[in-house]
């Protein structure tokens, strides 16, 4: 039973990561189907984090209030700015970037991801490099690998790759559809958002240092989100009240679906992992969201694939290993480390053990003596 707990207890940060991305693909597949159905992307990310406060906060009221730490000036601009950068700022950029392209684009544009964190980590000295270590080459090697990736799914498109499942007059309304697409523009604006996505992960990782309580965070993140996407949403629908409507539909469901799954159980989850594991662990695994979306669009979104896309999605997976390699060369000195520290508290504890037989080997003496004293003094 040990093992099993022990076995558990390692793999827990890796099914909570696969489990984010489980939840990001599904986010990508409704959202796209909802914004295609004529939803506003601004109106989406207000609702999302409008939702996703509801959820979150009671729970955080209750099961962080012994936790939680004071407010200070420091704290509040931190989730200001958490606030700012992903809710607001990447989450309407990576709609809007999603409209001018597909989900599948979208999803594995996102795949620069660990790139950018992994850099942003090394500038803020969250990641060690040595760049004369092959190691440390990998790691920069891999992100200038995963950004050649992305422009080389924006710039080429190549051949249609035919599918046997997508019908001949699905592929019309596609090409029709690809017409109003803008992959540039599209790649673009997903790609800052990718930029403020990695910001919001380093900061969340410093921030949780000195406000360690990960359900209040998040339902704090997700209420200043909630202020800035409505005032995005207020001033880019300015005059067009029908976007706020909204019924029971596909619309509802995105809301739903991204204000609990990916803003709420993710920011929570994405915090507790980070942790134990850093910021560059928990962006590693986009790859997965990426085939899961891929897989489903073309199923649910009747999306057609291209081949200097999916050329470019493979070169964006090998620099985004090359860099996982790198990154997890780092553990044998951390492993190391544990086992130095293990030694020295298993040679800490025999040390202990021996003072206190010769404390007891004392006593032991003392008492003795205090017997034989008074025989003694009887003779």
């Amino acid at each position: 039973m040990d093992s099993l707990a022990s076995i558990f207890n390692q793999a827990k940060p890796f099914l909570a990561v696969i489990f984010l991305q489980f939840g990001y693909a599904g986010m990508c597949i409704i959202s796209k189907f909802a914004l295609n159905q004529g939803m506003s992307q601004h109106v989406l990310v207000v609702y999302r984090h409008a939702i996703a406060t509801l959820v979150i906060a009671p729970f955080a009221i209750v099961l962080d209030r012994k936790v939680r730490p004071k407010m200070n000036l420091s704290i509040f601009v931190k989730i200001l700015l958490l606030g700012l950068l992903e809710p607001t700022i990447d989450q309407n950029l990576y709609y809007t970037g999603m409209k001018y392209t597909t989900a599948t684009f979208a999803s594995a544009m996102c795949n620069v991801l660990p790139a950018f964190a992994f850099m942003m980590a090394w500038v803020f000295k969250l990641e060690k490099v040595n760049i004369r270590k092959l190691h440390s080459q990998a790691k920069v090697l891999g992100t200038i690998v995963t950004v050649g990736g992305a422009m080389l799914m924006t710039l080429i498109n190549g051949p249609m790759l035919p599918l046997p499942w997508i019908k001949s007059n699905s592929q019309h309304e596609f090409s029709i559809a690809a017409a109003h697409q803008d992959p540039i523009k599209g790649s673009l604006m997903i790609t800052i958002g990718c930029i403020c996505w990695a910001s919001f992960v380093i900061l969340q990782a410093i921030t949780l240092k000195s406000y360690p309580a990960e359900l209040s965070l998040t339902a704090l993140i997700c209420f200043v989100g909630t202020i800035g996407g409505s005032i995005v949403a207020l001033a880019m629908e300015a005059g067009n009240a029908t976007v706020w409507s909204i019924h029971l539909d596909v619309k509802l469901l995105a809301a739903a679906y991204g204000g609990v799954i990916c803003s709420g159980i993710t920011y929570y989850v994405q915090g507790v992992t980070m942790k134990t594991r850093g910021p560059v662990f928990v962006t590693a695994f986009n790859p997965l969201s990426m085939v899961i979306v891929a897989i489903l669009s073309t199923f649910v979104l009747s999306e057609i694939l291209y081949l200097g896309r999916v050329i470019g999605a493979i070169v964006i997976v090998i620099g985004l290993y090359l860099v996982l390699w790198g990154k997890s060369k780092d553990q044998p000195s951390s492993n190391h480390n544990i086992k130095m520290e293990v030694s020295n508290d298993q040679k800490m504890t025999v040390m202990d053990e021996k003072t206190i037989v010769s404390i007891q080997d004392c006593v032991v003496l003392d008492l003795t003596c205090s017997k034989v004293t008074p025989t003694d003094e009887s003779v």
